[in-house]
């Protein structure tokens, strides 16, 4: 990312390979994911302390080439991924061995890229952040995407019911393949009728919307008595001030940052190990959307940011 701006300011270069330090892991990377994070970069939302130009990305999967110093648990040879290693987009990165896990057999590099920041925001939305009980019933913004997919699919893991809102006709059969009960077609944020009849006429335990200010008021609508409002994605910025006295029917309303799901290595292994888990045991799948050569991210970043995706996008170097 030469400067910050469109997907033009993307351009494909050659650097020196990175060199593992102390405590760091060098990986070849096999496959990238990319995110919304990824364009709020390159717009200028985040990552303004570091100098540009810079390498985006964040999360992926791949081979141990080389480990610096101080590093046990990996070995060269190792097949590795992460969710969070700044400058993903790329053929070999420099990674912190804490910021990695280990790829079980049976797992392919693309699955694992796939689910580690979708997966695993996934998983704190409806494990920590709202734990689903059997019985709710869950809005989820975004259905057909990737986050979407994959949080539909964890909430059917723990009984709970899903009305998914997509913004077209031809992402209806994906959201619903994915388990979700309901599908509302949607673009312009009218949506809270015709959810509030398929939830009874009471409204919905919990609503995730990563969607933008467009739908925060109809989020609020189609929640009932003391439910749960997830807030996330700050790429579409945020609903404004809030006058926490005019929250209506004692909901609880927070933004969920998935950071706080693996503040530990510990914790950051163990539910990475529980997503591969769910994938092995065929209770997670995951649909990818997209697969473009690295020197093509820019033309990923622009089918992202058109909505027209469904899926995982995804960089091969």
């Amino acid at each position: 990312m030469n400067q910050i701006g469109d997907a033009s300011v993307l351009a494909y270069v050659t650097r020196p390979d990175p060199v593992p330090g102390r405590g760091m892991v060098l990986v070849e990377i096999a496959v990238a994911g990319v995110n919304f994070m990824d364009i709020g970069v390159r717009q200028g939302i985040a990552w303004n302390e570091m100098p540009n130009p810079k390498i985006l990305g964040v999360e992926g999967a791949g081979r141990v080439l080389a480990v610096g110093e101080g590093v046990s648990g990996f070995e060269i040879g190792q097949r590795v991924a992460w969710v969070y290693a700044p400058g993903s987009y790329a053929q070999k990165v420099v990674i912190p061995a804490s910021s990695l896990v280990a790829v079980p057999h049976g797992i392919d590099d693309t699955t694992a890229a796939s689910v580690m920041m979708q997966g695993l925001t996934a998983s704190h939305f409806a494990t920590d952040f709202h734990p689903v009980q059997p019985g709710d019933i869950a809005f989820v913004h975004a259905a057909a995407g990737g986050l979407g997919l994959l949080l539909t699919q964890i909430i059917k893991l723990r009984g709970g019911q899903v009305i998914g809102r997509v913004s077209s006709a031809d992402k209806v059969a994906v959201a619903k393949a994915a388990g979700a009960d309901h599908v509302i077609v949607d673009t312009e944020g009218k949506f809270v009728e015709q959810a509030r009849q398929l939830s009874g006429g009471e409204g919905v335990h919990v609503v995730f919307d990563g969607s933008g200010p467009s739908t925060f008021q109809g989020s609020l609508d189609v929640l009932r008595r003391s439910g749960t409002f997830c807030w996330y994605g700050p790429v579409l910025g945020g609903p404004g001030a809030i006058e926490i006295m005019s929250l209506p029917k004692s909901i609880k309303l927070g933004y969920a940052v998935f950071f706080d799901h693996i503040r530990t290595p510990e914790l950051l292994r163990a539910r990475s190990a529980r997503l591969f888990d769910w994938v092995a045991e065929g209770k997670l799948k995951v649909h990818i959307g997209g697969v473009y050569p690295l020197a093509d991210a820019a033309r990923a970043h622009a089918d992202m940011a058109s909505r027209v995706t469904m899926g995982k996008l995804l960089l091969m170097p």
